[in-house]
């Protein structure tokens, strides 16, 4: 080896060592802030659950995780499904996919609106969008509750249409759930969606109808494929906060009406049973990562540089 490959070889390791003390304190971040606390919830997760909350340290049993799914009745001590736990995962599931497909529903039109404007009028309506994000989650939480409750906005043009004679219970429903949810994931869909509109050469549209294309096939064949990356993208920003919700349940869908977040919560809280809600945190992690997977699959397959 000569002289010069020997001091560039020295320079290259000299380089990599830099860039590595450089980002230590990024990965020291990192490491405390999350994946210390996630192997903690990992390692409560196989330990055995303290009389009054907590852990019993280093004593460790899988009855957590067992108790997610199965659950041994008081009495005679035979083994059954965790019905309650199993319909709160339903629920769960249930809310966050419809959540999504009526936020793609409402935010495409929105979307592509806002991609067909003039290009100085573009940023008044994306201002318009975004400006929720400027409340808390809890203060727009609340307000929904004048819309969804028995003297809200809904009940009340229905009774001033005469469509109904009596107020309709939506509020501590899934359908209250349903609402507030929409209303504030909503903008977490328009704005992929425009990032993919506002990207889009329309002039593939115009020669769609110049091969006598009508509008749903230009929408279905030409529009839809091209901003995919951005309908998938939207899809998961919605579905991943919807399904570890926990304000919009608890304020709107009551006591009874529990997602994923609340039932984590309670199993901390009044539960008492550390390792049984670690759990069902490690499991709630799990389905995000498959969504997760599910985005990057399909947009390195798409072409994820469209968004």
């Amino acid at each position: 080896m000569s002289v010069g490959q020997a001091a560039a070889g020295k320079a290259q390791r000299d380089n990599i060592r830099s860039r590595w003390l450089l980002s230590a304190p990024a990965l020291l971040i990192i490491f405390f802030a999350a994946i210390g606390p996630l192997a903690i919830v990992v390692l409560y997760s196989f330990m055995v659950k303290g009389d009054y909350g907590d852990v019993k340290y280093w004593q460790f049993s899988s009855d957590g995780w067992f108790n997610v799914v199965f659950e041994r009745d008081m009495f005679d001590d035979t083994l059954g499904f965790a019905w309650a736990n199993l319909s709160i995962f339903w629920r769960s599931l249930k809310l966050a996919c419809i959540t999504t497909v009526i936020t793609l529903f409402l935010g495409f039109p929105t979307a592509y609106f806002i991609a067909t404007r003039a290009p100085g009028r573009r940023d008044i309506w994306l201002f318009l969008i975004t400006i929720p994000f400027w409340t808390n989650i809890l203060i727009r939480t609340f307000a929904m509750q004048e819309v969804v409750r028995n003297e809200g906005i809904i009940n009340s043009a229905l009774l001033g249409l005469g469509l109904i004679d009596k107020p309709i219970q939506i509020m501590f429903t899934d359908w209250a759930i349903l609402f507030g949810m929409v209303y504030v994931y909503l903008p977490l869909m328009v704005l992929p969606l425009y990032a993919s509109l506002e990207k889009l050469d329309f002039r593939l549209v115009e020669a769609g109808y110049d091969l006598y294309a009508n509008r749903l096939q230009v929408l279905w064949r030409v529009i839809i494929p091209l901003v995919k990356p951005g309908i998938i993208a939207g899809s998961i920003l919605v579905l991943i906060p919807s399904l570890g919700a926990y304000v919009i349940p608890r304020v709107l869908g009551g006591g009874k009406n529990m997602m994923l977040g609340n039932l984590i919560e309670l199993q901390f809280g009044q539960g008492r049973n550390w390792p049984l809600g670690s759990a069902l945190s490690i499991t709630l992690m799990v389905i995000v990562t498959l969504a997760l997977l599910v985005y990057v699959r399909n947009t390195g397959k798409s072409g994820g540089h469209h968004v």
